[in-house]
């Protein structure tokens, strides 16, 4: 029968933590299970040491690096958008994505590439590029 929420039960004797500190006559007093001398049995060490817990975590390997919190460019290049769009279009985010040439509208978009810009009168709008491309569209 598998167990559900309506079909659990206690287990038959549940053995109760033990009492520690609670004079000699319980068995556990005067050292209370710290043993007589040493660090390990003065007030003030950390269970992770006690356990052998900190040589655990010193080989858990770590995530190492650093991931920056700014999205990275979408990248497209000067061949995509002369293939993509004709003279005197505007090019925003948006459009970009309906034409499948971008992921997503909520990452930075930024055109690259050496090649020529072929069209001309492009509006660009809440698109970064690169300073070949900006020198292009000043010479136009």
């Amino acid at each position: 029968m598998p167990i559900s929420l309506n079909n659990i039960k206690k287990p038959a004797k549940q053995k109760s933590r033990k009492r520690i500190g609670r004079g000699n006559a319980s068995g556990t007093g005067t050292y209370s299970g710290r043993g007589q001398k040493g660090q390990n049995s003065r007030a003030g060490v950390s269970n992770l040491k006690r356990l052998g817990m900190k040589a655990r975590l010193l080989q858990i390997p770590k995530v190492r690096g650093f991931k920056s919190h700014h999205p990275k460019n979408q990248v497209i290049s000067v061949e995509v958008i002369n293939s993509n769009f004709k003279d005197n279009d505007t090019i925003n985010p948006q459009i970009l994505h309906e034409k499948h040439l971008i992921k997503t509208v909520k990452e930075p978009v930024k055109i690259l590439g050496k090649e020529v810009l072929k069209l001309k009168g492009l509006k660009f709008e809440k698109i970064k590029m690169s300073a070949t491309l900006k020198e292009q569209l000043e010479q136009k």
